[in-house]
């Protein structure tokens, strides 16, 4: 590795999500919670930098709504599970995959660039509409998607915790919609390390 990639490395940010299942009671109760462990994430800021500091503002919780209030990951669902592909979240509006934010000040933003592919399990990549719509809503892959390349910005990888994927990637799905877990399947806590 060169010098130069080696510093860009030592430059990116880690980030961490903790992830419980459990069987909801209501949109804020939740019965018998089981702890999944914890998915520590590298951010590539030095390919794609907007994207990945939208993620690391909502997985901090840092970046506020137009009333005030803390935006982000904790608290929300992973609403799409598809096994051997992906686990899709970051709906922390409504959910269930209807709703998006950015931390720009707009709906959503542009696609950054598409330089970083799709080819190995656990990387993590923006869920998006279609051509720059990306917002809060992001996905794990579970294995190569080059068929994504081009279409989803690749942000980051995991780089602790894939066995913590495979948890979820292992859920039941059915709830609700044909990708939707059937225990909801939790981030009960994130941040920067």
């Amino acid at each position: 590795m060169s010098n130069a990639l080696l510093r860009a490395a030592a430059q990116r940010r880690r980030v961490y999500m903790d992830g419980t299942a459990a069987r909801a009671l209501h949109t804020t109760i939740f019965a018998d919670p089981v702890p999944l462990g914890r998915i520590t994430f590298e951010l590539f800021k030095d390919v794609v930098p907007r994207t990945a500091e939208n993620f690391r503002q909502y997985c901090t919780g840092e970046h506020r709504s137009a009333q005030g209030r803390p935006q982000g990951y904790k608290g929300s669902r992973f609403h799409r599970i598809i096994q051997d592909f992906m686990c899709q979240g970051g709906d922390f509006l409504h959910g269930d995959g209807t709703g998006s934010a950015c931390i720009y000040g707009t709906k959503s933003f542009a696609d950054e660039n598409f330089v970083l592919k799709h080819d190995q399990p656990g990387l993590l990549s923006m869920a998006n509409s279609g051509p720059n719509t990306n917002g809060s809503q992001f996905f794990i892959t579970t294995k190569p998607t080059p068929f994504l390349d081009s279409k989803h910005v690749v942000f980051g990888k995991v780089v602790d915790g894939m066995d913590v994927v495979r948890k979820m990637e292992a859920t039941k799905t059915g709830h609700r919609g044909k990708d939707m877990p059937n225990l909801d399947v939790i981030i009960a806590q994130c941040g920067e390390m």
